[in-house]
């Protein structure tokens, strides 16, 4: 059970992902520069050359709401369009990792994430401690 609220969020993503292309194309923004910029906010694990925890703290801010939601309130109090294209693209992506399973990231290492661990340490054998039957004996 302890999962279910990671599923929830993962599901709540979605939603705001698919809110966002319904956005953009009601804005007569061209889909395709959804898939074209996503990557580009993922520049900001260039934190991690530094190392953990400004990794950590490079990602999580551009992986917060918060700059593409000041984007949007921008768009709506001024009409300006770069920023309803500039925070759908961002809200976009940050809805598409969190989908995904990236979630914001602890310092210890890129791979712990408020959504669990990601990547090579993740351990398919073995399953996870919080699913039921999974600590019954033998």
């Amino acid at each position: 059970m302890k999962r279910l609220p990671i599923w929830f969020e993962r599901a709540e993503n979605l939603a705001i992902a698919a809110a966002v292309v319904a956005a953009f194309v009601h804005l007569h923004f061209s889909w395709w520069w959804l898939p074209v910029f996503f990557l580009a906010f993922d520049a900001s694990m260039a934190g991690y050359l530094i190392g953990n925890r400004a990794g950590a703290v490079c990602y999580n801010l551009a992986h917060a709401y918060a700059a593409p939601a000041v984007l949007l309130l921008s768009y709506v109090l001024t009409g300006t369009r770069w920023c309803a294209f500039a925070g759908l693209l961002w809200a976009f992506h940050i809805a598409g990792d969190r989908a995904l399973g990236y979630g914001l990231k602890f310092v210890t290492s890129f791979h712990d994430t408020h959504l669990g661990a990601i990547g090579k340490q993740r351990s398919p054998a073995s399953p996870p401690h919080d699913l039921p039957g999974s600590q019954l004996s033998g």
